[in-house]
């Protein structure tokens, strides 16, 4: 079966005039899938511009809404007003309540713990926990890993590595993205999983983690957003006019 490569975190803005450019790396690369985040949503000018620029370079764009809420509040309102609006829904926990609920909401597609110190990344096992009975994946950027150095990059790769073991140990799916904004940061799938080697994924592990584990949210998601979906393996096909 033919493997798909996916990167659900790009962080160019279709207005960027360098947006083509990612793009066109983007394909080159092997991608068949990118996601460009938004913090809001978006204007129908930015979605023509990702789905032209796409399209002309053979990718299939994916909408990706980052979420950084200041309350679980906060949190439950977004989600409410974002989930049928895009593909991926991330949030970005930066306290332990908010990575709590976060990994519990079923609307929540990814958790991403944005800070290098390991005193402020909250994934533990109390959270792995509330993930794996909900469909959150434990996204890992690796960005940081191209840019700490010395002991910051070490203390960032140990934190990874117990992260990954509590994920798994959980069933809690992982997902390996760029998290760039700079198109010379970008590298190929391949050179992404071989990354997750640093903390702890094998080769199968790695490639999943780029490929059918990310496909698989934007695939379900999909699926929930088209009008015929009613529940999960249940789809309306058609409708009689009675006997």
């Amino acid at each position: 079966m033919k493997r798909f490569f996916v990167d659900l975190h790009l962080k160019f803005s279709p207005k960027d005039p360098n947006f083509l450019q990612a793009m066109q790396r983007a394909a080159d690369f092997g991608y068949r899938y990118v996601s460009v985040s938004f913090s809001s949503e978006p204007s129908r000018e930015e979605i023509e511009n990702l789905t032209v620029a796409c399209n002309g370079v053979g990718v299939e764009p994916v909408l990706r809404v980052d979420l950084c809420p200041r309350n679980e509040n906060d949190l439950m309102n977004n989600l409410r007003r974002v989930r049928r609006k895009f593909d991926v829904v991330c949030v970005f926990c930066d306290s332990k309540v908010i990575s709590r609920q976060a990994a519990k909401d079923h609307r929540v597609d990814l958790l991403n713990f944005p800070n290098f110190d390991y005193r402020k990344r909250f994934f533990d096992h109390s959270e792995a926990g509330l993930a794996s009975n909900g469909l959150a994946a434990l996204e890992i950027d690796v960005k940081p890993l191209l840019v700490l150095e010395g002991s910051m990059r070490s203390r960032f790769l140990s934190c990874l590595r117990r992260e990954v073991v509590v994920a798994k140990s959980f069933g809690v799916p992982l997902i390996i993205s760029s998290g760039v904004n700079e198109a010379r940061f970008m590298r190929r799938p391949r050179e992404m999983a071989s990354l997750a080697y640093l903390f702890g994924l094998g080769v199968d592990e790695a490639l999943a983690a780029v490929s059918v584990n990310p496909l698989s949210i934007v695939l379900r998601n999909r699926e929930k957003l088209c009008s015929s979906f009613i529940a999960p393996g249940i789809r309306l096909v058609g409708e009689c006019d009675g006997l």
